[in-house]
């Protein structure tokens, strides 16, 4: 959930290499199943000859027939020099729009990780064909269903899907090395420059034009937002799935990221029926724990060594009843808890762990007396599914025609230690950021485009991205009162990827189509 690089002393970098090596060995980002070990091998079959492979196809919506042209196809980008750096692979759906008619929106859409193709939007969110997922349990081996998409956004905009450099089909060319666009500054230059791109050759500069990332691809949004901004390309709107805009909060010593995952901890208890006096509706119980987590919570954590003990079991007490740990549990852990603990202990009297990306989903481990979950089983539950459709649909429908292969994903050489984390701060006076927070660009973009409209969407039972992080990170924008509204936030009870649970996509297409009107319409 996207160049500049700035030299930083080698203590400082220890530092800063703390917390990301934690994060890749607690979270390593967006789903890690799938793992390319060749080192580049296949860059020399990449080509700046830019390529596009159409094919018809419809789909349903409402009722309402929509046909479109489907083009998977890569996009060259180019340096300030004009030296061909990367081939940008991307999935586009255009449906048809009479003669004169005005112009469609058009949303360009992708993953995170870092190190994430887009295959997981792609191939289950707002396009026209998804796989079925249908259960928050381990779905069935192949063959999966590819089925069209009612809900797609088709109706509403033109949508394509880019891969980052070095995931998918994307790879860097001539003499461009994959390090030199792993990065996020350097991955939200390549994405400005490949959307730039697709908007010449496909004469969409006058289109209506949005932004939608998932997880990685949020951060990577909020500061592209803003650098497409800088050279002339004005954003509609911008969707955020799943966000997390700050990482650095997340570093070790900061009690901040206690308070993000407690809200999560207390929706998975609700939904594994771990509360002793289950509230009926996750909302408002969720509110009131909101309010908890940000008072008394944060007040005793913020006491640190002073923290006496009686306000210490009363904080736990109270924790216990929000989250279904016991009491001497929290207090052994001094009232922080770690997720890869929290997923663990939940229900270790079942010896059952609950997963990172949706904790609705549950995996059995051989010891049930350790301190972490052996896997994420969200992740190895859809992954399987993903992974063939995406394949099938692109090679097999479609009939794409490549000498490359596919990466789901590239976490092998991008991410944690191989991503640079750094940042410039918007502005002409901007500060380098150690560690990312690209809230502070899309702050920059609303203050010199009111119109701009952005959207936050979150699963409650998302431990990867949590809500009340998002929250937190959109909140503290300190956006002018005037521009508030310009800010939604929307929730489901679903977790990381929202569109794989079938209960909620009528309501996500409901609260998307609002948006995209309100943001076309300038209201």
């Amino acid at each position: 959930m996207r160049a500049h690089h700035y030299l930083l002393s080698v203590a400082f970098a220890a530092v800063v290499a703390a917390p990301v090596a934690a994060q890749e060995k607690e979270t390593r980002s967006e789903h890690t199943t799938v793992e390319t070990r060749k080192v580049d091998q296949d860059v020399a079959l990449a080509s700046a000859e830019e390529d596009a492979q159409p094919k018809r196809g419809s789909v349903t919506v409402a009722g309402k027939t929509i046909n479109y042209t489907v083009t998977p196809g890569t996009l060259t980008i180019r340096n300030d020099d004009g030296e061909a750096v990367a081939s940008m692979f991307y999935v586009a759906y255009v449906a048809d729009n009479p003669k004169g008619a005005a112009p469609r929106p058009i949303t360009f859409a992708y993953n995170g990780g870092p190190g994430s193709s887009s295959m997981w939007l792609h191939m289950g969110s707002i396009g026209p064909v998804h796989v079925e997922t249908p259960t928050a349990t381990a779905t069935a081996p192949a063959p999966y269903r590819i089925t069209p998409n009612h809900e797609t956004m088709l109706d509403r905009t033109d949508i394509v899907f880019l891969d980052a450099i070095g995931t998918g089909l994307s790879r860097p060319i001539g003499k461009a090395k994959g390090p030199e666009f792993w990065g996020v500054d350097q991955d939200i230059d390549a994405f400005a420059r490949g959307i730039m791109r697709y908007l010449r050759i496909n004469d969409r500069w006058d289109s209506p034009k949005f932004l939608f990332g998932e997880s990685y691809g949020t951060l990577r949004s909020a500061g592209l937002v803003y650098a497409l901004q800088q050279r002339g390309v004005q954003m509609n709107g911008v969707v955020l799935l799943s966000s997390i805009l700050n990482y650095g909060v997340r570093q070790p010593g900061y009690d901040q990221i206690y308070l993000t995952f407690l809200p999560s901890y207390a929706a998975t208890a609700w939904y594994h029926n771990r509360l002793p006096n289950k509230p009926a509706t996750l909302e408002p119980f969720l509110t009131e724990v909101r309010q908890w987590t940000m008072g008394p919570y944060a007040a005793a954590l913020a006491k640190g060594s002073d923290l006496g003990d009686e306000e210490r079991q009363q904080i736990a007490q109270q924790m216990s009843a929000y989250t279904g740990l016991s009491v001497q549990y929290l207090l052994d852990s001094d009232l922080r808890v770690d997720l890869s603990r929290f997923r663990k202990e939940l229900m270790r009297d079942q010896k059952r762990t609950v997963g990172r990306l949706d904790s609705r989903f549950v995996g059995i481990d051989v010891d049930a007396a350790g301190e972490g979950p052996e896997f994420d089983a969200t992740d190895t539950s859809i992954s399987g599914p993903y992974i063939g459709a995406l394949n099938k649909y692109l090679f097999g429908t479609l009939g794409y025609k490549t000498k490359l292969a596919y990466r789901p994903n590239y976490y092998v050489k991008i991410g944690g230690g191989n991503w640079d984390q750094t940042h410039k701060a918007p502005g002409r006076q901007g500060r380098p950021m150690a560690l990312a927070d690209t809230a502070l660009d899309l702050s920059a973009a609303m203050r010199q485009n009111p119109h701009l409209k952005v959207l936050s969407l979150n699963g409650y039972y998302d431990m990867a991205t949590p809500f009340f992080g998002a929250e937190y990170d959109l909140k503290h924008m300190q956006i002018d009162p005037t521009l508030r509204p310009n800010l939604a936030f929307h929730y489901y009870e679903s977790g990381h990827m929202v569109y794989i649970n079938p209960a909620v996509t009528a309501q996500f297409k409901a609260d998307l189509d609002a948006f995209y009107d309100s943001a076309t319409r300038g209201q």
